[in-house]
């Protein structure tokens, strides 16, 4: 059945940002609905020359304490959540002279800019609206009469549905009030998630998550499944934050693989040398620093060159006409970069479908911040993994004490594997990586896995054996057996790093002593699902 659309006559209008929000106003006068309005908004309104009724007037009551109690009144409140068609609403509107409130336009505090810009705490929690919220979630729960407005992007479409019928329709109404929902919910949680970080509570008794659409996808990972992508913080370097300068729409797979190769070039400061990271189904395939950052992807893409077409790149300092031939002769679905020069630009543009996407802020690998993964009826909440090994923290367990070179790629490799998924074996060698096992559900088999592709590598580069000769191995978590020591010693490596911790460390000890490996423990495991 058609219903009705309910008529608009009164309108109260409250924001903090004013986009559009003249245009709208006039809009609203055009049609003949009277407006009410408070403060800074009506100030607005009234230097555009439209007439408007202070809040203050309609409830008989200044606006007290810095403007913090002013909506807070029944004459507001009962002009909102008076049901229409109920008697005893009516009859206690006519003997309160509470009139209908039939349209809210109301946009908060800017909570979260707040947060974003840094100001101190007393700023921070002058930013809490109150009354905002309420008058948001009264239109809201009685939608069936009154049209609720949080976001300036809904003023077309309200304008529309009264231009043309005097009034919105159930189907609008319906759709507003859930959206305003959505947004206080997501604005109590960006309260609450403040809270928490400012009193360091690692595990809150509630833990509330919200966010803001940046972007509807076309699928998820596949294209029976719905997606999008939402935003947490307001101005969080990460790959939502990031310019596309030009390709396709990313997919739900292209943000999750560059997700995944951001957090790992963020590991490489661009002061120290260039970096590279390719990613290939949310695990590095090959990762290498250099002087230069061709060099740096030459080498990267040399590890596995295989896994490599289509893979997601990502590059700690901006991008040059010589980095970018060589990018483009390969198939690559998005490259992230921190800057890109003139001459790469042209480049790229001749390659129609790569995305490119430019960040110059990078995450800080050392950040703190709770990561969050959902299951059946819940959610696991941890803290991001941030631990670094650093040089001091290793403890050398074996007979031979290893190299400099040695301790410097040992180092590399760990800071690779934390990045790839358990169990994770990456062999490196001179800053680079040469072989790389990811996902296996045995730790041998990551290492048979790791040297199978170092020896394909090898054959691609017309060279015999692996690349693994020379190489030091990193493993994200403890040897249980020394099986794993021995296969990578045949293998021609020459160092290893672990964390340590099993029963059989001694027989794991015992065994790099009789081959002649170097190996060291760090105490820290970074398993990675």
């Amino acid at each position: 059945a058609m219903t009705v659309p309910a008529k608009i006559r009164t309108s109260l209008i409250s924001v903090s940002d004013k986009i559009g929000l003249v245009p709208f106003a006039q809009g609203l006068a055009k049609q003949g609905i009277a407006l009410l309005s408070t403060g800074g908004t009506a100030k607005s309104l009234r230097e555009a020359g439209l007439t408007v009724t202070d809040v203050s007037d309609v409830t008989g009551f200044p606006e007290i304490m810095d403007g913090r109690v002013k909506t807070l009144h029944p004459k507001i409140h009962g002009g909102l959540l008076a049901v229409r068609t109920n008697a005893d609403h009516r009859a206690a509107q006519a003997a309160h002279g509470i009139g209908n409130i039939d349209l809210l336009v109301v946009n908060l505090y800017p909570f979260e800019e707040t947060v974003a810009k840094g100001a101190t705490a007393a700023e921070v929690i002058e930013n809490i609206d109150v009354g905002g919220p309420a008058m948001i979630r009264a239109a809201a729960k009685n939608h069936d009469s009154v049209t609720v407005i949080v976001d300036p992007a809904d003023y077309a479409t309200v304008l529309q549905d009264i231009e043309s019928t005097g009034g919105t329709t159930q189907g609008t109404r319906q759709h507003l009030a859930a959206k305003a929902f959505a947004r206080t919910a997501t604005y109590d949680a960006a309260i609450a998630s403040w809270f928490s970080e400012t009193l360091a509570t690692p595990t809150p008794p509630y833990f509330a998550i919200g966010g803001k659409r940046a972007q509807s996808l076309r699928y998820g990972e596949n294209p029976h499944q719905t997606a999008a992508a939402y935003r947490t913080g307001v101005h969080e370097p990460g790959v939502l934050a990031a310019k596309q300068m030009q390709g396709k729409e990313l997919s739900y797979n292209n943000i999750n693989d560059a997700d995944a190769a951001l957090e790992l070039v963020s590991e490489f400061p661009s002061a120290d040398s260039a970096a590279c990271v390719i990613v290939k189904h949310a695990n590095p395939c090959g990762v290498a620093t250099a002087s230069s950052l061709a060099q740096a992807w030459r080498r990267a893409l040399a590890c596995d060159p295989t896994s490599a077409f289509g893979g997601i790149i990502a590059v700690n300092r901006a991008i040059n006409a010589e980095t970018a031939i060589e990018i483009t002769k390969l198939f690559t679905e998005v490259v992230l970069a921190p800057a890109i020069d003139e001459d790469a630009l042209a480049i790229f543009a001749t390659k129609k479908n790569l995305r490119l996407l430019l960040l110059p802020e990078f995450p800080d690998p050392s950040r703190r911040q709770m990561i969050v993964k959902s299951i059946a009826g819940g959610l696991l909440v941890q803290s991001r993994d941030h631990a670094t090994v650093k040089t001091d923290d290793l403890k050398i367990v074996s007979k031979r004490q290893p190299t400099r070179d040695e301790i410097r790629d040992l180092r590399f490799g760990m800071k690779v594997a934390k990045h790839v998924k358990s169990n994770a074996i990456v062999f490196a060698e001179d800053g680079a990586t040469v072989g790389i096992g990811a996902g296996q559900m045995s730790r041998i088999d990551s290492i048979r896995i790791a040297i199978r592709k170092s020896e394909d590598a090898a054959s691609a580069m017309g060279l015999d054996g692996t690349l693994i000769k020379g190489s030091v191995l990193a493993s994200d978590a403890f040897f249980p057996f020394p099986d794993g020591l021995e296969a990578a010693a045949a293998a021609g490596a020459t160092a290893v790093i672990q964390p340590g911790g099993s029963l059989k460390d001694p027989d794991v000890i015992a065994a790099a002593d009789r081959l002649g490996l170097a190996m060291v423990f760090t105490g820290l495991r970074h398993f990675r699902h």
